[in-house]
């Protein structure tokens, strides 16, 4: 088995952290993607009954976009700057 550099290991991880938070927050976005997309009664009594718990979209929308741009760019970043450097 091939060797791999502390850096590169602690970049897999960071960005696998990243994309598990972008792929929560996608399911925390189900509800309101199936509302707007196939809206049925189920769906509209679906997302009230969530918003009786509580339920607000807005954070998957900020904390997900977000947790994607920085995934993204330090990906972009790590295989331009570092990975053609071996």
């Amino acid at each position: 088995m091939g060797t791999q550099s502390k850096a590169k290991t602690l970049f897999l991880l960071v960005s696998m952290v990243g994309w598990l938070l972008v792929g929560a927050a996608l399911m925390y976005l189900c509800p309101v993607l199936l509302d707007w997309f196939w809206p049925s009664d189920r769906t509209h009594l679906w997302l009230n009954n969530l918003s009786k718990g509580g339920y607000n979209p807005q954070l998957a929308w900020v904390g997900g976009g977000v947790a994607l741009v920085l995934t993204v760019t330090g990906n972009l970043v790590w295989y331009q700057w570092f990975e053609g450097n071996q």
